[in-house]
């Protein structure tokens, strides 16, 4: 579950105010705002790349206001993926894994399960340059799932592929929720992504989220 209490931030001229909002355990909601309403700011709030100024948030049951993102427990899937292009696709998909320093061989099988579930053994040798919209978010969301976090975040995942691929890659989203029992809060423009997805949609709008249908 992820639950966000009284969330605010100040930074410059841009304001988070007061957004409050739940996602019940096994749920996929679906963020959705104009450009520059702060959804991407949200979602760096909830994986800890940033810092509120009032609120608490809660994952899975727990207060993570304050913690580092190593200790948040979450996967994130930032926009455009943003590889880490110094290492090849298997390290990539390793790192979260590497960082807590899991045994080599519990690395290799969990690296191993994921490429092969996401259709991507065989790039794993590969630098993470040069690949393709698709290969690249799918490389992403195994680094996200690596350490098999409860609660997925997914920063316009979908934004940087074709039709094809983004229906391919939506029916992948639907059997890895699914599979892995997660929580997922996915931020969007597409309304196909968040109709075919989601089951519960979210606006941000003025600093502040309310449920879609409000």
């Amino acid at each position: 579950m992820i639950a966000v209490e009284g969330l605010s931030l100040r930074q410059g001229r841009f304001t988070l105010g007061g957004v409050s909002f739940f996602v019940p355990s096994g749920a996929y909601a679906v963020l959705m705002g104009r450009t520059g309403a702060g959804k991407t700011t949200l979602l760096e709030l909830l994986a800890g790349l940033r810092y509120p100024t009032t609120g608490r948030i809660l994952i899975a049951e727990r207060d993570v206001t304050t913690l580092p993102p190593s200790a948040r427990n979450v996967g994130y899937v930032p926009q455009d993926a943003v590889l880490f292009k110094t290492m090849n696709v298997r390290e990539n998909i390793a790192f979260a894994l590497t960082v807590r320093k899991f045994p080599a061989n519990e690395i290799d099988a969990r690296v191993r399960e994921l490429a092969q579930r996401l259709g991507i053994v065989d790039l794993l040798d590969r630098r993470a340059v040069g690949l393709s919209g698709g290969e690249a978010q799918r490389v992403a969301l195994g680094r996200a799932l690596a350490f098999r976090p409860p609660v997925l975040l997914l920063d316009e995942p979908l934004s940087a592929v074709d039709e094809d691929t983004r229906a391919r890659l939506i029916e992948l989203l639907r059997e890895v929720r699914k599979e892995n029992n997660l929580t997922v809060l996915h931020v969007t423009h597409s309304r196909v992504e968040a109709e075919s997805l989601g089951d519960r949609h979210l606006l941000l709008e003025n600093g502040r989220v309310t449920t879609a249908q409000e």
